[in-house]
């Protein structure tokens, strides 16, 4: 083992400090929510107290609207200015409502009437301070910028109110299918985004990050994560992956030291996800926390939270800015959450860590082409915050029967601490690539010097295959085969279900043929284009999805796959792991909302975050769940979170972790809240959209709660 020392060493560079304008007056931007999780820092706190520890007993619903186009989900964090609050819908409608009643002032429809889609974790709202607002959100491949008050486009900006998610990326990108989830950051005059990409193994965009002129549209700069020859990180690819390879985006979001003028994020792994050959070396600026002027979007340092990336572990939330003591002294530091449970503390000016980072060797992959990286950067023991090791004591004991069979289960299976890298085998992800900290992001409480974040701590599967079949087969083996190796990904092995992802069971009860066959061309919502495919390959994958097609045999010798030319192996995807009854195959809990003391790096308290009311009837403790979404802390000694599969809005004490408050919802709160103050009351709002990964019952609310009027 060594230090992490000379990595952050080689991602050191000099750094100024900008004349940078101040951040929002703290007093308006703690008593509204003007910007996405809270404020650039992204620390999801709000100084406001009204409701607190000893009153938040009595909290009770003022409004719930329905937006009425239920969808996938909701994952949006209502952005507050004034007394009108900016949401998105199921359907990615964007609307105004008033903060106080909930009753709608404007909507904005990027469909035009049409059947839309996908996933919004919100908007960026921006002002000129003459007269000109604007809501910018995503919808499909555009970005929309809307009239704030009005919900009309701004037809000023890029064409008639809108910009490709295409443009500006210094190569041609037109036929790969890029959007964005995650509200841009907003600096100044300069619109800062990232993207949504492909994940492999057909070829997919480069994540390169961009900033636009919020009044124009026009491209003001670029910084390439993937770097081109002569920038720094070029030599940790092969010479040619700049063209070849893509992904390493950011699509978690920005945070910003608004002081300094420093930009921050966490990228994506690089494509294809889970086999890099073709991408020799540690692949920055992929999986890293990058520090940026962003004014120019020059680096200033970095540091890489995996190096090569074999398993999907994104960095799905940028840092939040906090500050920590040392030496009787307040040091200013960003705080970056993993998938793998970890927290890196790093010195906000340098990228230095704060607690001492150890590379540690890890398991070699033996799949055919591959050169993985032989360490990786672990956090001290305190900043581990879910469990990564499966193995007979950690199997679930929930009853003699699932402990018995998941032990029989461990003995096919390759098992060990995270970073197994993958291959033909079967082999044990804890936590599950989903699991860990997600793009809900960390929390810090300026008061107590603390983060509060939840984890999701629910293991899974994985293995590879030959991306190629090798034996003539039959049109519905050959989509099977293709199944697995692209979209297997997301929606599972072997049968088109799964009820974790958007669940394809009786999708021939749905669609027709044709329809099949056009979504595998246009895409939607989360589903990204396939339009590579060949009209065999969307043929099978259509047989194979309505269960047709195992008499038609199909010669696979000269058979060219578009996905397989340059990828030897695929994933078979991430595969959902339970015992019979249907409960995560690992001890519990499954789920925690975690405390962390910055001053120590040590966690102050751990709880289950949620429970599964079956398992609650019969006198279970909270066993916590499968949870997606971000936590949010007041000023009144509250931590307010949704996210957990019981479809409940919680309150816990900040300081001790304490359930003080819980509603029972309609639907799933899998996103961030916000509160805000209007009129001299408090209000806390959640978006309830349920389904999504959790695949609970899908909704189109949004709860909105304060204390009864005196």
């Amino acid at each position: 083992m060594k230090t992490h020392w000379l990595l952050w060493l080689m991602g050191l560079t000099p750094w100024l400090v900008f004349g940078a304008e101040k951040d929002l007056d703290p007093k308006k931007s703690h008593r509204s929510w003007e910007i996405y999780h809270g404020d650039y820092g992204g620390s999801h706190y709000s100084s406001l107290d009204q409701i607190h520890r000893s009153n938040v007993h009595q909290l009770e619903p003022v409004w719930v609207w329905h937006s009425g186009d239920i969808g996938s989900t909701i994952e949006c964090n209502p952005i507050i200015v004034g007394d009108t609050m900016f949401v998105t819908t199921p359907r990615l409608h964007c609307v105004a409502l008033n903060a106080v009643t909930g009753k709608p002032r404007w909507r904005f429809d990027p469909w035009q009437g049409g059947r839309g889609g996908g996933v919004s974790r919100g908007v960026a709202y921006w002002s000129d301070g003459q007269g000109d607002e604007r809501v910018f959100f995503s919808a499909g491949d555009h970005l929309h910028a809307l009239d704030a008050k009005t919900g009309q486009l701004a037809i000023e900006f890029g064409t008639q109110g809108r910009i490709s998610h295409r443009e500006g990326f210094d190569t041609d990108v037109f036929f790969f299918s890029i959007g964005n989830n995650t509200p841009p950051m907003i600096w100044k005059d300069l619109l800062i985004l990232g993207s949504t990409t492909g994940e492999g193994p057909q070829p997919c965009a480069p994540g390169h990050i961009r900033a636009f002129d919020a009044r124009t549209g026009e491209r003001r700069w670029i910084f390439h994560t993937i770097p081109h020859p002569g920038e720094f990180g070029y030599e940790t690819w092969g010479p040619d992956s700049w063209k070849e390879v893509g992904s390493a985006n950011v699509w978690g979001g920005f945070t910003l030291d608004a002081e300094r003028g420093i930009l921050f994020c966490g990228t994506g792994s690089p494509a294809y996800d889970s086999w890099g050959g073709n991408r020799f070396g540690a692949n920055l600026f992929g999986n890293c926390t990058l520090a940026l002027d962003a004014m120019t979007g020059k680096r200033l340092w970095h540091f890489q939270a995996v190096h090569h990336d074999l398993w999907d572990y994104d960095l799905p939330t940028p840092p939040v800015l906090g500050s920590m003591k040392v030496e009787g002294k307040q040091v200013e530091v960003v705080v970056q959450p993993t998938k793998m449970g970890h927290l890196f503390v790093l010195n906000r000016e340098t990228g230095r860590p704060m607690f001492p980072v150890e590379e540690k060797s890890v398991p070699a992959s033996k799949m055919p082409g591959e050169s993985s990286w032989p360490t990786q950067p672990f956090p001290s023991p305190g900043l581990r915050l879910s469990p990564t090791t499966l193995n007979a004591e950690q199997a679930t004991r929930l009853t003699p029967k699932a402990h018995q069979q998941v032990l029989g289960e461990l003995e096919s299976m390759v098992v060990g601490d995270v970073f197994i890298p993958p291959g033909y085998e079967r082999s044990v992800v804890l936590p599950q690539f989903n699991g860990g900290c997600e793009w809900g992001g960390a929390a810090f409480d300026p008061n107590s010097n603390t983060i509060l974040v939840n984890t999701s701590n629910e293991a899974e599967w994985t293995s590879m295959v030959a991306s190629k079949p090798k034996e003539e087969m039959s049109l519905f083996e050959l989509g099977r085969h293709v199944y697995r190796a692209v979209c297997a990904f997301c929606h599972g092995l072997g049968t088109p279900q799964n009820p974790a992802s958007p669940s394809l069971e009786g999708i021939g009860d749905r669609l027709s043929e044709e329809q099949i066959a056009s979504l595998m061309e246009t895409g939607r919502g989360q589903m990204p284009s396939f339009a590579s495919f060949s009209a065999l390959e969307k043929q099978a994958v259509t047989q194979f999805l309505l269960g047709k097609g195992q008499s038609e045999r199909i010669p696979t010798k000269d058979l060219n796959l578009s996905y397989a030319e340059n990828v030897p192996v695929v994933t078979t995807g991430h595969h959902d792991w339970r015992d019979p009854e249907g409960y995560p195959v690992n001890s519990r809990p499954w789920g925690t909302l975690n405390a962390v003391d910055l001053t120590t790096g040590q966690i102050k308290w751990q709880v289950a975050l949620g429970t599964y009311p079956r398992l609650e009837k019969k006198g279970h403790s909270p066993t916590g769940t499968f949870n997606i979404g971000g936590p949010v802390v007041t000023g009144g000694g509250l931590v307010f979170i949704g996210a957990a599969m019981d479809e409940r809005f919680h309150a816990y004490d900040v300081a001790t972790g304490a359930l003080l408050w819980e509603y029972q919802m309609e639907f799933g709160g899998y996103a961030t809240p916000a509160t805000y103050e209007v009129e001299g009351r408090q209000f806390v709002v959640i978006a309830a959209g349920g389904g999504g990964k959790p695949g609970t019952k899908k909704g189109d609310a949004y709860y909105c709660f304060a204390l009864p009027n005196p």
